[in-house]
């Protein structure tokens, strides 16, 4: 017989009723069971976010100090360490505290196994933090696989829609680096999800990127039918073929010192053109602004 899974676990219900921590207009936040030096809380060393927004952090700790912390932490008794707790949810004001050089935190103090922690953990990124679609899919394919929770039961109680759910989670599809990609932002979902179906999902989406084609365009690429836009130029230049040697000499002189791809685009008869620098990411855009800094 088939193991029949547990449905919605207890971890999900005390997120979303038990212990909910969402800041409405018509309701106060939750009064916390106490309040415990920030030194005897620790974070979750199985918490799925690794990393954290500075910027964002910095943000939370000004209202932190303005406002103090509104919704409390829910913790756990640690289960290595007596007297001490572990965050079950609540690890970024956690951490905005610290910045904020809190000496004690609000807490809710709830019994909850290792399953339930990870399952909160999932749920409450999912709900409250601006993950990048890689890390929204693989929430929800760990929600599904590991906890038995079934897209329906994902979308009533996320708030999102079944076809939402599935359309992320068609993005675990992707080859690892294409991946990558939509993590660091030089791909959206929308791209990415263009390029499932693809033999060739890899090479297309490094087009993508080099050429920094649209999502329609990429749709287009997919089904075999993109062709780029020819360069404008005059009847002059369109007959002239390739660029002379000196142009091509000054563009490959220009990309050495600046480490990124330099085309030039003289028009014929004049002594005006078109010098463009291309970059791959915003590392590399940085990079440009500084070098381009210095000469000034």
């Amino acid at each position: 017989m088939a193991e029949k899974k547990r449905g919605l676990g207890r971890g999900l219900s005390a997120l979303m009723s038990d212990v909910d921590m969402t800041p409405r207009a018509d309701t106060k936040p939750r009064a916390p069971d106490s309040f415990l030096p920030i030194e005897k809380v620790h974070p979750n060393p199985d918490q799925p976010r690794r990393q954290f927004d500075k910027e964002a952090l910095e943000e939370l700790a000004s209202s932190i100090e303005a406002r103090g912390i509104v919704q409390p932490l829910i913790v756990r008794p640690h289960p290595q360490t007596e007297g001490d707790y572990q965050i079950v949810a609540g690890e970024r004001r956690w951490r905005a505290a610290q910045i904020a050089k809190l000496h004690a935190v609000p807490v809710v103090v709830r019994e909850f196994d290792d399953l339930e922690v990870l399952e909160i953990a999932i749920i409450e990124n999912i709900q409250r933090s601006d993950l990048n679609p890689i890390e929204e899919a693989a929430g929800y394919r760990q929600l599904l696989d590991r906890f038995g929770h079934t897209q329906d039961q994902l979308a009533e109680s996320l708030g999102k829609s079944r076809s939402h759910i599935a359309n992320a989670m068609r993005l675990l599809q992707l080859p690892t680096e294409v991946q990558e990609m939509v993590q660091d932002g030089r791909l959206s979902a929308g791209h990415a999800r263009a390029l499932i179906t693809t033999d060739d999902p890899l090479g297309l989406a490094r087009q993508v990127v080099a050429k920094g084609l649209s999502v329609r365009e990429t749709e287009k690429l997919a089904k075999g039918g993109y062709e780029p836009k020819a360069p404008k130029a005059t009847r002059s230049a369109e007959s002239s073929g390739e660029k002379d040697a000196d142009t091509k000499a000054l563009e490959g002189d220009l990309s050495a010192s600046v480490g990124m791809p330099v085309d030039i685009r003289h028009k014929p008869g004049t002594e005006s053109g078109q010098l463009t620098i291309s970059y791959r990411s915003l590392d590399e855009l940085d990079t440009l602004c500084r070098i381009l800094s210095i000469t000034h």
